[in-house]
């Protein structure tokens, strides 16, 4: 069923892939028992809410990136996308240390490769990671105004940051015009998606020069 469900979508996995998006979503479900994970629990509607919506941005991960994975809450986008693309270098960042439990055990029981950590996205902006990653995401965080200040400073100069957003964004990237510049970014495209009745927005953000030292603000507001 969950081959399926992405081959109607236009997105080809194979067996293993679907064994470990299988194995994935029983993890998820049994955790889901002890404390909130999701709200969605059905089988159909985590395939198409969570995993096919966190891998229809792939393309926009160049190959053997370094990526962050904000806010990753029950691994998305991150561990969809590692699933289907083996090359990414993967780092999950997670302010609440039950989820971060739930993520290095799904790390663990599907046997790919990654990090989960437990930290919030502007302490580690003032650490080793800053400027350390080739792409910084977030999916389901909060609006684009804050969610540039806690992604561009972990993004190296070259990189950038690749946000999903919802369909009618525009309002919102008016609003974060200001804060991507002072950050040190442009917005480089910001791509409409369909796919089973839903629509999304993946806005790609281009680190063009270094994010001032005064940035993130430990409270961000």
């Amino acid at each position: 069923m969950i081959k399926e469900l992405f081959a109607e979508q236009n997105i080809t996995i194979g067996d293993r892939e679907e064994g470990l998006f299988d194995t994935y979503y029983h993890n998820l479900i049994s955790w889901n028992e002890k404390f909130n994970l999701t709200a969605i629990t059905d089988l159909r509607e985590v395939v198409l809410k969570h995993f096919i919506d966190s891998v229809i941005a792939e393309k926009y991960f160049p190959h053997g990136a370094s990526v962050v994975d904000v806010g990753s809450g029950a691994g998305f986008p991150a561990i969809p996308l590692k699933i289907v693309r083996g090359d990414l270098d993967i780092t999950m960042l997670e302010a609440l240390n039950k989820r971060v439990g739930f993520l290095q055990d799904t790390l663990a029981v599907l046997d790919i490769e990654g990090r989960a950590l437990h930290l919030r996205a502007e302490d580690a902006a003032y650490g080793a990671m800053r400027e350390s990653f080739d792409v910084a995401t977030a999916r389901a965080v909060t609006g684009a105004k804050q969610l540039v200040q806690y992604l561009l400073p972990l993004v190296k100069v070259g990189g950038c940051a690749v946000l999903y957003k919802g369909a009618d964004v525009e309002a919102e990237l008016k609003e974060a015009e200001i804060a991507v510049k002072t950050l040190g970014g442009m917005i480089s495209r910001v791509d409409r998606v369909d796919y089973a009745g839903m629509g999304r927005s993946i806005v790609v953000i281009d680190k063009i020069f270094t994010t001032p030292s005064a940035y993130p603000r430990r409270k961000i507001k």
